[in-house]
């Protein structure tokens, strides 16, 4: 074990500033890389010149002092900010905050384990330099972030987010791909591997079945929306019509999916209730289950990129509430969506969205809900949570892998400060 490896054991207790942070910083200047990993050093032991590929895991220090700490409720106020120092200072030099472990492990996901969690100083800087990594590579990247996309924490779902569906927002299906005026459209393909969760174009032109709680690909089994997100649904309904004008309720939810937030919408009574929706399996759903011929329901159907805009420069309508959920889109589209939702909400109005943006790991998910709140300030909107406790976590049973491992949801209520 390197003399850095072993120092961040944290080997002798109390943990002192004396006994830590001086041989800490005088490895770091000495060049030892802040994200120097056991399998590099083990590779170099060995004499492998070329060391660890990219897919080998990466226990670098910050996993090795989570995995050194004891458990929450051990540590001495005055030792947490000893640890909390040395944090800072690998950080400072170059350390990740996302990357994985021997057992696929974020450092987070060990504090975590160890009782380290939401409100804890240790969690929370974690949580931080994640949130500031994260902004930082979107400006490097030109508008992407990162941790999505290489991994399975995209906005996926319909009426449930996008974990392991990404999209781009690239120009709209060809004529041929889009819905006719009578709800029809060109045969729909099979499509193999990742391509329906990561091209908003590829998953428009692919077969959808809608089977017993779930819509899904139906060759891929990718979730397009699942039931379990009912409850979520019932909520997220009520909160966008609290701040309704008496006379008058205009709500718009974007992406049908299996219509569960629509149905608790309309319990509402809304005076008008638009649904706007791109792919042609589900608008025919729509038109066999009656939705278009629904008093004040007004159909959108194409992308919302294309329908909204549209909307916007008409300058007529003006929405009480505002939902998003749709599949394969990646975060970068919901920044472009943010520009459209400032001109289409009332002034006491609610935006809100199913929020499973990183929520394949826990500190994912506070990562990006730092992130949202950062973005939607920008635009003078204040977001808000509601913490929701999952009585019974998902099954994935006929469908290919999870969008959501938490054991809690973050229902965001979005309105103008």
């Amino acid at each position: 074990m390197s003399q850095l490896h072993h120092l961040v054991t944290l080997p002798s207790r109390p943990i002192s500033r004396d006994a830590y942070l001086p041989e800490l910083q005088r490895l770091l200047r000495a060049g030892v890389p802040a994200t120097y990993t056991l399998e590099q050093l083990a590779a170099y032991e060995k004499g492998d010149e070329e060391g660890p590929n990219d897919e080998d895991s990466n226990s670098t220090p910050l996993h090795i002092m989570a995995r050194s700490l004891p458990a929450a409720g051990q540590l001495s106020e005055a030792e947490k900010e000893v640890v909390l120092e040395m944090m800072d200072t690998l950080f400072q030099y170059g350390a990740g905050w996302n990357f994985l472990d021997y057992e696929q492990k974020h450092a987070g996901d060990i504090l975590l384990e160890k009782g380290y969690g939401p409100g804890d100083a240790l969690y929370e800087r974690l949580v931080e330099a994640g949130v500031a990594a994260e902004l930082l590579l979107r400006k490097v990247n030109g508008g992407e972030i990162e941790f999505l996309e290489g991994s399975d924490t995209e906005l996926n779902d319909e009426d449930g987010p996008a974990q392991g569906d990404a999209v781009s927002a690239d120009s709209p299906p060809a004529a041929s791909e889009q819905p006719d005026s009578a709800g029809g459209a060109s045969e729909p393909t099979a499509v193999d591997g990742d391509a329906t969760a990561a091209d908003q174009g590829t998953y428009l032109r692919t077969e959808l079945e809608y089977i017993p709680g779930a819509l899904v690909t139906k060759h891929n089994r990718d979730g397009v929306m699942m039931d379990w997100e009912t409850d979520i649904m019932r909520v997220a309904a009520a909160s966008l019509v609290k701040n309704r004008e008496p006379a008058e309720c205009q709500v718009l939810n974007i992406g049908f999916g299996m219509g569960i937030i629509d149905g608790f919408l309309q319990e509402h009574k809304p005076s008008r209730h638009y649904i706007c929706e791109a792919h042609p399996d589900v608008l025919a759903r729509m038109r066999r289950e009656g939705w278009y011929d629904r008093p004040g329901v007004v159909i959108l159907e194409g992308r919302w990129q294309d329908t909204l805009s549209r909307l916007l420069d008409d300058g007529t309508v003006f929405f009480d509430g505002i939902y998003y959920d749709t599949f394969s889109e990646h975060y970068t589209d919901m920044l472009e969506l943010y520009d459209l939702i400032v001109g289409l909400i009332k002034p006491r109005g609610i935006f809100s969205f199913f929020n499973g943006l990183g929520a394949d790991r826990q500190v994912c998910y506070d990562v990006y809900r730092r992130i949202v709140e950062l973005d939607m300030a920008t635009y003078g909107m204040a977001c808000e949570y509601t913490k929701i406790d999952l009585r019974q976590l998902p099954t994935w049973d006929n469908v290919r892998r999870s969008y959501f491992n938490c054991d809690h949801y973050y229902h965001p209520e979005i309105s103008f400060q």
